[in-house]
């Protein structure tokens, strides 16, 4: 049953809510609390990141002119405060569903959303270029970006900062201090001004204000509280953010609507150049008790009850692929002291977290710095250490320079944990793994494996532990397992070969990862219409079993590729092998199942699959129109001229 409420069932567009007075705001920015509460309590997703700036969304939207003024959320676990006042509050209970709004901010969902975004650290480089753009187009309207303690700690962040603050363009930056991200703060930008407030400079000085104080009339002393902030922002003011170009204010209590809207006010009015840095404190998960409990503050939820806080569990008792990696490598780690981890702010996610509390000494977490991280990796290896980086597909991405220059040509033995692979559901195409296969591929001197079930992931967990001589990837699908009995940790693979899990005469099938199920469900129906198929689980997509493909290519009409990622990859290096060899001269027909030229929206896994034609279903649909088909390419014959 959905909610009644005063003011917000009132609210259509952020032009709503300046008819409302500042006392009315505190009342609609406890509503639109509860509505957040209670619908993600039956979505799943972001709760925590946004529960912390409901005061700070509708104060921003209650001094700017949205979506003239254009803002932009980071990373957009924080945003759906924002989805609920611009237009979207009747579509919230879509939130992360098929053909409903997006988990993120997303261009195509509503004028409201400036820049797309999931991923960290893009908001003030993407504001700073819309600033400019206004500048070049002299356009008045204000720019504001939001982003979070974590995100701001990020390389690219540096790097926006120090370019905003050359380029003399207005243009705001809310820092939205929580002293949390997902995981534990880490890095020296996180503690930064914690170091600052409690230094000796400051103390010094805090006592000498304090003195000064004391030797006033009370009302005066009354006053302490106030005159300690202006002292926190004179100190905290003329370092770091002064130095890179910015006007800092702060910090400021990011719950106060009456102080935020003084401040955006007059940041909004001062006429300055260059760019302005608000630093708000808030709580993430403020407002609802659980989550202000809880250790992560409930960054991302299942559904819950509201009144018990409980999220539903998995009814599945299969293990979850990044369980079975995290307790495989702690494994090997207890044998094997050289090994490492390594994670980007996400060692929950990745697994990570197991094997920390297991090896304290030997697990970092270098931050939203994933760049930083493959580096690392690297410099760890050339030392003789055994470095697994647990990287989410979709991030690794953001470090692919490094993997290139400091990995693959220098040939250091880096493990890469892939986590993710695939499509991955309620988070959508941001989130995606469509495209480590084929950007790992293509490098020399790399090892690149998939898993076709848990059991597989333990055997190139395994194997990626002896290879010493260059780096390996191995990359698994977010999820649970299939349920088989899992191998010791000394059985291993032999590199580049492939395994035979059924044999056919007419078709064969070329499975890469996580699609195996389905090619066994597709081969009972082939096999019920009388077409007897091979299957083989190709582990690898280099090196190939190229023995092995040629044998199957000679002995069957059709082969057929299926992975989860996009073209270039898997199926891409097969076709390459057998156009190389001329096997096509002798007329085979060959198809490559890829993830669809289009990212894909959020929904339900199978759904998505489906929709990319990676089903069932599909592969039959494939393997007998191949085998149908008789299309002969006339051949143009030169014919001598006299």
């Amino acid at each position: 049953m959905i909610k009644k409420y005063k003011y917000l069932d009132n609210i259509s567009f952020p032009s709503d809510i300046k008819k409302l007075s500042q006392s009315e705001l505190k009342i609609l920015a406890k509503e639109v609390r509860e509505e957040m509460i209670d619908a993600v309590s039956e979505t799943g997703g972001h709760l925590g990141a946004g529960l912390g700036v409901v005061e700070l969304t509708v104060a921003l939207h209650y001094i700017f002119n949205t979506p003239n003024d254009k803002l932009i959320w980071d990373v957009g676990h924080q945003s759906y405060p924002h989805k609920i006042l611009t237009g979207r509050k009747d579509k919230i209970r879509t939130l992360r569903k098929g053909k409903g709004l997006s988990g993120f901010t997303k261009r195509s969902e509503s004028e409201y959303d400036p820049f797309g975004a999931a991923h960290s650290s893009t908001s003030i480089s993407s504001a700073l270029g819309i600033s400019i753009a206004n500048k070049l187009s002299n356009k008045s309207d204000n720019v504001i970006a939001v982003i979070g303690d974590g995100a701001i700690s990020a390389g690219m962040s540096y790097e926006a900062m120090n370019n905003a603050g050359a380029s003399k363009t207005k243009m705001i930056v809310v820092l939205n201090d929580n002293d949390m991200s997902i995981a534990k703060p880490v890095g020296a930008m996180r503690t930064y001004l914690a170091k600052i407030l409690s230094g000796k400079i400051y103390f010094s000085f805090r006592e000498t204000v304090k003195l000064i104080i004391s030797a006033f009339s009370k009302r005066f002393s009354n006053k302490a509280g106030k005159a300690e902030d202006f002292l926190r922002s004179a100190v905290t003011g003329g370092t770091l953010f002064n130095s890179m170009g910015f006007y800092y204010i702060g910090p400021i209590d990011g719950h106060d609507i009456d102080a935020l809207i003084s401040v955006l006010k007059n940041a909004k009015e001062i006429n300055i150049e260059g760019p302005i840095m608000i630093h708000i404190k808030t709580q993430k998960g403020k407002g609802y008790e659980f989550a202000e409990k809880s250790k992560d503050k409930y960054h991302g939820v299942s559904k819950f009850n509201i009144n018990t806080g409980i999220q539903e569990k998995s009814k599945s008792n299969l293990p979850a692929y990044t369980k079975v990696f995290a307790n495989t490598l702690v494994k090997h780690a207890e044998k094997d002291s050289k090994i490492v981890g390594i994670t980007a702010a996400m060692p929950s996610g990745t697994g990570m977290d197991i094997f920390g509390e297991k090896f304290p000494s030997r697990m970092f977490d270098v931050g939203i710095a994933e760049q930083h991280a493959v580096t690392f990796a690297a410099g760890l290896a050339t030392e003789g250490y055994k470095p697994y980086a647990a990287i989410y597909s979709t991030f690794l991405q953001r470090a692919y320079d490094q993997v290139v220059h400091d990995v693959a040509i220098q040939s250091l033995p880096v493990r890469f944990a892939i986590d993710r692979a695939g499509l991955v559901g309620a988070d959508g195409p941001t989130h995606a793994g469509s495209f480590d296969t084929t950007y790992l591929s293509t490098l020399p001197n790399f090892i690149v494996m998939a898993a076709s079930d848990e059991a597989e992931l333990v055997r190139m967990i395994n194997t990626s532990v002896s290879i010493n001589d260059r780096p390996s990837a191995f990359r698994y699908p977010r999820g649970n397992g299939v349920g088989i009995p899992l191998p010791g940790i000394d059985e291993i693979l032999e590199i580049g070969k492939g395994k035979v899990i059924k044999e056919g005469k007419q078709a064969a099938i070329l499975s890469f990862g996580g699609r195996l199920q389905e090619c066994l469900k597709a081969s009972e129906i082939l096999s019920s219409k009388g077409i007897k198929v091979t299957i083989i689980d190709a582990r690898f997509a280099k090196p190939l079993d190229e023995k092995l493909i040629m044998e199957i290519a000679a002995n069957h009409e059709v082969v057929v590729s299926i992975e989860e990622g996009s073209v270039g990859g898997f199926g891409s290096h097969v076709m390459q092998l057998l156009s190389n060899r001329g096997v096509f001269d002798k007329g085979l027909k060959f198809r490559a199942m890829i993830l669809p030229d289009q990212f894909i929206d959020q929904d339900d896994p199978k759904k998505m699959y489906e929709k990319a034609g990676l089903d069932s279903d599909t592969i039959v649909n494939t393997i007998e129109n191949a085998l149908n088909s008789n299309v002969v390419i006339a051949q143009n014959k030169n014919k001598s001229s006299n």
